[in-house]
């Protein structure tokens, strides 16, 4: 690439963002296979719902234990080759689970899954990252971003579909293929930012006390955020089943919120990038979430409020992974990334059983949603404290002493 004018590269990073925004999709049309055939589970081999809640989580599970381990893996390999195998697990994982006779080889496939999605997520944020930093960041990680809601809206309508008419082993299947197929096109068409003749930046282990704090707020804001989205995509269309709504319906007025969620993500990325009132969206999307989420019993408001969702609640995706840039140095970005994914997983393991085990303990679906709801106070509160360490902690004595000695 060496050769390539400014506006070559341009051109190239778009091409390279709508690959990695492909690949992306596969990993929330993997994740949502479980949560979308969770009833015919229940049917087949008797499972509660804190075990269906536990199938979620395993998804998340593996990122408490390899995300720094594949920050690591960095060092020795290249970010497409750590991408594509994350991506190509995540098939495995789909194919596993679509041969599963029980919970265990079930729980298998999920944990295959939750591999790739550690490895996929994070080497596919840090190519996005390498190549827009400075360059509209926050619209670039809201469409790579994206890709995850638009794989779970396809999840939410195909998966309900085709376990109707085809079993829900095929879902899982037809997730896992599609998972490989995207593992191929990513090793085969994703190029590096870098020119041949420009070497890549050595990257560092560890972080400085600055960038370590803003990391930790930063991942658990990122892990607060999911949290509601997915205890939402999980109980939101049984709150409405319970309202009155048939299962398909329900799943598809459920599903309007991240199929909006594809179009006002990246427009909310737009916003911030042009006006830079990052703080002040996110405050005001997170406003709308919580009134539209404890709203939600209210069934002949539910397209309305999900349309909410979809416009405003969850749009400010983006804006929150643009902080990962400002909280870490690019040298250190695998590591920072790793550690950032470690905090954002344990959360993630840690919700879906708890409003499993909500809905098990009060019977009703509404219990997971305040819990969702709550989750958007956190991302607020975490925000609001990420500026605050921002201020506070972005030049530390070391840097002001090496400042003076300049």
């Amino acid at each position: 690439m060496s050769g390539l004018t400014i506006n070559d590269q341009s051109s190239t990073r778009w091409l390279m963002l709508a690959l990695m925004f492909v690949a992306r999709t596969g990993l929330g049309f993997q994740f949502q296979a479980m949560g979308s055939v969770s009833s015919p589970l229940v049917s087949e081999f008797g499972f509660n719902f804190t075990q269906i809640g536990t199938l979620i989580g395993l998804f998340m599970l593996p990122g408490l234990f390899i995300a720094l381990p594949a920050g690591f893996a960095g060092r020795y390999a290249s970010d497409r080759t750590l991408a594509a195998t994350g991506v190509l697990a995540l098939g495995v994982g789909g194919v596993l689970a679509a041969f599963a006779q029980g919970f265990c080889l079930l729980a298998l496939g999920r944990i295959a899954a939750g591999v790739g999605f550690v490895f996929s997520t994070l080497y596919i944020t840090k190519m996005v990252a390498d190549w827009f930093t400075g360059k509209e960041l926050a619209t670039a990680m809201a469409v790579q971003v994206m890709g995850w809601p638009f794989g779970i809206a396809m999840g939410q309508l195909g998966h309900v579909w085709i376990a109707e008419h085809y079993g829900w082993r095929t879902a899982f299947a037809i997730a896992g293929v599609y998972c490989l197929l995207a593992a191929a096109a990513l090793f085969a068409m994703y190029r590096s930012p870098r020119s041949d003749m420009q070497a890549p930046a050595p990257q560092r282990l560890g972080l400085p006390r600055s960038e370590l704090i803003l990391t930790l707020i930063a991942a658990a804001t990122w892990g607060f955020f999911n949290a509601a989205y997915i205890t939402y995509l999980s109980f939101a269309p049984r709150l409405l089943i319970a309202g009155g709504m048939s299962s398909a319906r329900a799943a598809a007025v459920a599903s309007i919120a991240s199929w909006l969620l594809i179009i006002t993500g990246t427009l909310c990325g737009q916003i911030v990038d042009r006006t830079g009132k990052r703080d002040l969206v996110l405050h005001v999307c997170m406003g709308i979430a919580i009134a539209s989420l404890l709203l939600l019993p209210l069934t002949s408001w539910a397209i309305v409020l999900c349309v909410l969702l979809g416009l405003a609640g969850f749009a400010p995706a983006g804006v929150i992974m643009a902080m990962t840039a400002e909280a870490m140095s690019p040298q250190r970005r695998a590591f920072g990334m790793g550690l950032f994914l470690t905090i954002y997983y344990g959360l993630l393991s840690i919700v879906p059983p708890i409003a499993g085990w909500l809905f098990d303990f009060s019977g009703s679906p509404y219990g997971p949603i305040v819990l969702a709801a709550l989750m958007c106070v956190a991302t607020s509160l975490s925000c609001l404290a990420f500026r605050i360490a921002k201020r506070t902690l972005t030049i530390e004595p070391s840097d002001a002493a090496r400042a003076q000695s300049g």
